[in-house]
């Protein structure tokens, strides 16, 4: 008669963790992409902002208008995917039981979150590349391949503080009211960051709280990434970093403690 241990542990190949990864990266890359009522908002929200008010109205507020709405859509542009992907998605899939099935699966316990950042790294790659070929072909933006390459990897980079974000919030919210509060996280602070209006003509209060929020400190990078800047780079992403990691930790606290 065979005896089986409880408490053996079954140990995965390292060959086969990384393709469980690999797999579920895939999987929820090709989910989301199949989702066209993700996926459109996100890709053509910035898109047409930048379009009206960067292309077609920049130049009657200046020459450097669609340099500088470049930066400030562009950061736009990246909130969404970490907002929505992780703050809404994971509320929702805690509510209806997936996130436990995924916890039970003989799967990495890291790989459901990977494949979620794999997600927004993806789409915020694309809202790069579309906000750039409207700026080169359209906008009359010039910009040299260092500064091309400088503004697209500060964007796709640039999701993380707020999928760090999306993800705390999606631990602290039901399934239902996780759009209703993103949202009300999302567009306040694109406004109150200077996304839409610059903060030199918002009243001074509104100026001093701006620096509470990681789309300013994204926006000052993109700014800089474009020539715009004031040169000043390491305190902004320290704080992007700081706010990242802060709300990672406290997110896992809670999904260890409540699920």
């Amino acid at each position: 008669m065979t005896t089986i241990d409880s408490t053996a542990t079954i140990v995965m190949r390292p060959g086969r963790i990384v393709a469980a990864y690999i797999e579920e990266a895939r999987a929820e890359c090709l989910r989301y992409l199949r989702n066209p009522g993700f996926l459109l908002p996100t890709l053509l929200f910035p898109s047409v902002f930048y379009l009206m008010f960067g292309v077609f109205l920049g130049r009657a507020n200046g020459p450097d208008a669609p340099l500088y709405l470049l930066a400030s859509y562009g950061t736009f542009g990246v909130m969404a995917p970490g907002l929505f992907g992780f703050g809404v998605s994971l509320a929702l899939e805690r509510d209806t039981g997936l996130l436990t099935l995924k916890r039970a699966l003989p799967m990495p316990p890291g790989a459901y979150l990977l494949g979620k950042m794999c997600m927004a790294l993806l789409v915020v790659a694309m809202v790069s590349v579309i906000m750039l070929c409207l700026a080169v072909f359209l906008g009359g933006v010039h910009l040299t391949p260092s500064r091309i390459a400088t503004f697209f990897v500060l964007e796709v980079l640039g999701v993380l503080p707020f999928a760090a974000l999306g993800l705390f919030i999606a631990t602290l919210v039901k399934g239902q009211g996780a759009p209703g509060v993103v949202n009300l996280v999302y567009l306040p602070m694109a406004f109150l960051s200077g996304l839409w209006f610059p903060l030199s003509i918002m009243p001074s209060f509104l100026q001093a709280i701006a620096p509470l929020w990681p789309a300013y400190h994204l926006n000052r990078l993109a700014l800089d990434a474009v020539g715009l800047g004031d040169g000043v780079v390491w305190p902004h992403a320290g704080v992007l970093a700081g706010f990242t990691v802060a709300l990672v930790l406290l997110a896992a606290r809670r999904l260890r403690r409540y699920g």
